[in-house]
C-alpha cells in the first residue's frame, strides 16, 4: 500500500495569525510538523502543500518537499485533493500543519485502519484529558459500535445529562483518504454543518460517508492558538 501524507499549510490563519511561520524552540512550525511527520518509515513522501510563496520558500530552502496549492481552496482537504491529482497513492495522509507531536505510531495507527480496502476515510481519537473535555479548541467525537463516527463537535459530547461520566474521546487532526472519497468531498457543497461547527469532516457524515475512527493512547497538541504555542514549547522543554 502507498501512502504519502500531505501536509496543509496557509499562512492565513485567523486565531493565531501566521502560526505556519511561528518560531518553537528555534524551529518553525511548520518545520516541526514535516519533521514528526517524515519520522514516520510508513510513508512514501512527505508533501507541504501551500499557498503561500513565503511558506513555499522557507520549505525550498530548508528542503522540505513542497508544492504551491491554489489560493482558491476553503479547506486542507481541498488541498490534498489538488495534491491527489497529480501525486498517485493508495492512501492519501492528511495531518494538518498544526499537529507537531504527531508520532510514527499516530501513522501507524491510520494505515493500518486504512488496510481494510471498505475505509473509504479513516481518522484518529485518543481518550479526551479532563481538559480537553470541556475546551472548546479540542475536538470531540462520538462513535458507534463499528468504530465509525457518529459526530465531530467542538462541544462536549456525548452531553452528560445524568452524571453517568462517559468516555469521552478527542479527535486528533489525522486522517487517511482513498483517492475516491477525495473526488467525492471535492463534487459535494459545503454542508450545513461544516459551516456551523467549521468542521470540514462533517461534510462526507452529512453526506453519509462513513469515517472510521482508530483510537491511539498517544494525544497530540493542536496549536490553534498562543496559550496552544507556549503549552508545545513547554512539551519540547520537558522532553
Amino acid at each position: 500500500m502507498k501512502a504519502i501524507a500531505v501536509i496543509p499549510a496557509r499562512l492565513a490563519s485567523t486565531r493565531l495569525p501566521r502560526k505556519m511561520l511561528r518560531e518553537i524552540a528555534g524551529i518553525l512550525l511548520i518545520g516541526h510538523v514535516y519533521s514528526a511527520v517524515r519520522s514516520s518509515p510508513l510513508l512514501e513522501d512527505v508533501i507541504v502543500a501551500t499557498d503561500s510563496d513565503e511558506i513555499l520558500e522557507v520549505c525550498r530552502s530548508n528542503g522540505w518537499n513542497a508544492r504551491m496549492t491554489s489560493p482558491s481552496h476553503r479547506s486542507g482537504t481541498e488541498r490534498v485533493h489538488e495534491i491527489s491529482n497529480s501525486v498517485h497513492a493508495d492512501v492519501y495522509v492528511n495531518v494538518q500543519g498544526d499537529e507537531p507531536m504527531t508520532r510514527p505510531e499516530h501513522i501507524a495507527s491510520l494505515l493500518e485502519l486504512m488496510e481494510n480496502p471498505d475505509v473509504q476515510v479513516g481518522t484518529l481519537a485518543t481518550p479526551a484529558s479532563p481538559s480537553d473535555v470541556t475546551n472548546v479548541n479540542a475536538n470531540k467525537v462520538v462513535v458507534d459500535l463499528a468504530g465509525r463516527a457518529l459526530y465531530f463537535s467542538h462541544a462536549t459530547i456525548p452531553f452528560d445529562r445524568d452524571g453517568k461520566k462517559p468516555r469521552y474521546l478527542k479527535h486528533l487532526g489525522i486522517y487517511g483518504y482513498r483517492k475516491l472519497a477525495l473526488d467525492r468531498f471535492i463534487g459535494l457543497p459545503e454542508s450545513s454543518l461544516e459551516c456551523i461547527e467549521r468542521l470540514e469532516q462533517l461534510r462526507f457524515l452529512e453526506n453519509g460517508i462513513p469515517i472510521h475512527i482508530a483510537e491511539t493512547p498517544y494525544d497530540s497538541i493542536g496549536v490553534d492558538t498562543e496559550e496552544d504555542l507556549r503549552h508545545f514549547e513547554q512539551t519540547l522543554l520537558i522532553r
